[in-house]
């Protein structure tokens, strides 16, 4: 690669791979993604890492034979696991002249306008104050996250937040396969595709290994939401000698995940990457050739129903007659008033409301054409 000036990479490190299959912390790999970290700053690319490994390293040091069942065993895990997790980090950064700095997350943090702009203020600052940001999710308080969450889905939640250049997911596997490798050990490497493209899921199997809550099928969803913020994914073997360097330089290592479209602007980053949709809204087939052709406003006049259980300012998905995505979008209205003026005018919705506040249902400045 050449120009890396003001390049930022969000590499995310899975468990399989920091923990040694649960052995504790493997300081060696970890020594080994640092250095590589520092050879990539001396190029011009800021590294923030995604880092998984709190749990599992809390379930060693608690002397758990396996990840535990119960939710209150594994937030004690985290809570335990993550003073490992940066205590390791911050010697092997020391070694390179670098200092590291936890940031632990949670959904609502992202989801609140203003701790969305907070986290990315803060990381930012951190990167150009030379510290590399070690993230993870907030595991020890956050249930939702443990029930649901995963990394690869917070690095690309993340490289939305930052507007990041590259997704790097580390793996256990060389990439993405035309097939199951556990399955088919024979399928071949995909070396390259667009994040979009339909055949990938097909491609991706299902599941995750012991101590991971990823797979190939989240890898695949964090891809095209980082695309949404114009990022390609890169998904390698993260046992690879230099296999960070070698990305840097342009090594056709793994599976490249094409993002193929223009950055969303930061504010429709936002709605499209991490807001969860609270409710439908469908609209019918005028309505969904406008949205699509030319991302114009949805009017009441288009909506033919409404579904969940959403309030004014939440995110709805708007979707055509078979239930199909066709856009993400903050609604003025909740679904009860959404109720009683689908299918009408603009100019009826202070007779049906007795107030208006918007004439359109979601403007187009807060709708993200999917």
């Amino acid at each position: 690669m050449t120009d890396n000036a003001n390049t930022v990479w969000v590499v995310k490190i899975g468990s399989a791979l920091i923990t040694g299959d649960g052995q504790g912390i493997r300081r060696d790999r970890l020594a080994a993604w640092c250095h590589q970290v520092g050879v990539l700053a001396d190029q011009g690319i800021d590294v923030v890492l995604v880092s998984s490994g709190a749990v599992a390293e809390g379930c060693l040091r608690l002397g758990f034979a396996s990840r535990p069942d119960t939710v209150h065993e594994i937030q004690a895990a985290a809570a335990v696991g993550q003073t490992g997790l940066i205590e390791a980090y911050e010697a092997a950064l020391g070694e390179i002249g670098r200092r590291a700095a936890m940031v632990l997350l949670t959904h609502d943090d992202l989801a609140n306008r203003e701790r969305y702009l907070n986290a990315r203020t803060t990381i930012r600052t951190l990167l150009e104050l030379g510290v590399v940001p070690i993230i993870n999710e907030n595991d020890s308080v956050a249930t939702d996250e443990i029930k649901l969450g995963d990394n690869d889905t917070l690095a690309a939640l993340v490289s939305n937040l930052l507007g990041a250049d590259v997704l790097v997911i580390l793996t256990d596997q060389a990439g993405l396969h035309h097939a199951d490798p556990r399955r088919d050990p024979a399928a071949p490497l995909l070396e390259s595709a667009a994040a979009d493209d339909p055949a990938l899921d097909a491609m991706a199997g299902s599941g995750a290994g012991r101590l991971g809550r990823g797979g190939m099928v989240t890898k695949i969803g964090a891809a095209r939401s980082a695309a949404l913020s114009g990022a390609d994914t890169l998904i390698a073997d993260g046992r690879l000698d230099d296999v960070l360097a070698r990305l840097a330089q342009g090594e056709a290592i793994g599976t490249r995940l094409t993002a193929g479209v223009q950055p969303l602007v930061a504010r429709k980053r936002w709605i499209a990457g991490v807001l969860r949709p609270k409710g439908d809204v469908q609209i019918d087939s005028g309505a969904v050739h406008a949205v699509r052709t030319r991302g114009v406003s949805v009017l009441p006049v288009g909506v033919i129903a409404a579904r969940g259980a959403f309030h004014r300012g939440d995110v709805v998905r708007v979707v055509d007659d078979q239930g199909l995505a066709v856009a993400k979008g903050l609604v003025n209205y909740d679904v009860f008033e959404t109720q009683k003026i689908l299918g009408r005018t603009s100019r009826e919705i202070e007779d049906l409301l007795g107030y208006v506040d918007e004439a359109e249902l979601i403007h187009r400045d807060n709708l993200v054409v999917l």
